[in-house]
């Protein structure tokens, strides 16, 4: 089993920064792509990011030049580094991963910007 569990999100005011974690734990021998996902009220699960083991990104187009993921000193952590946020962005952000062939997601963190 892997457990993901992300850092606590919280309120902020548009345009402000705010960082996101995410650490793996357990059965994780062989972690190797991470990523983000959000789901804003109504709305379906939304891809924003993801890294592989090679350290490859892939943004979705609404967070490009303002959201940067990276991994840590140690592989089983994630981060999701937001800037300029927009109301737009606020949502449940979500850590998964998937890791011989089972999908993995953290409980999620609510991020809410204010305008």
């Amino acid at each position: 089993q892997v457990r993901l569990v992300e850092s606590k999100g919280g309120l902020v005011q548009a345009g402000e920064s705010m960082r996101l974690s995410c650490t793996a734990s357990g059965s994780i021998f062989g972690l190797s792509a991470m990523g983000w996902h959000r789901q804003a009220p109504g709305e379906q699960r939304e891809l924003v990011a993801t890294i592989t083991g090679a350290n490859i990104t892939n943004y979705a187009d609404s967070v490009k030049g303002r959201f940067t993921i990276s991994r840590g000193n140690v592989k089983n952590t994630v981060y999701l580094q937001m800037n300029s946020l927009k109301p737009e962005d606020t949502a449940v952000y979500y850590c998964n991963t998937r890791l011989f062939g089972s999908d993995y997601w953290g409980r999620g963190t609510r991020v809410t910007v204010s305008s």
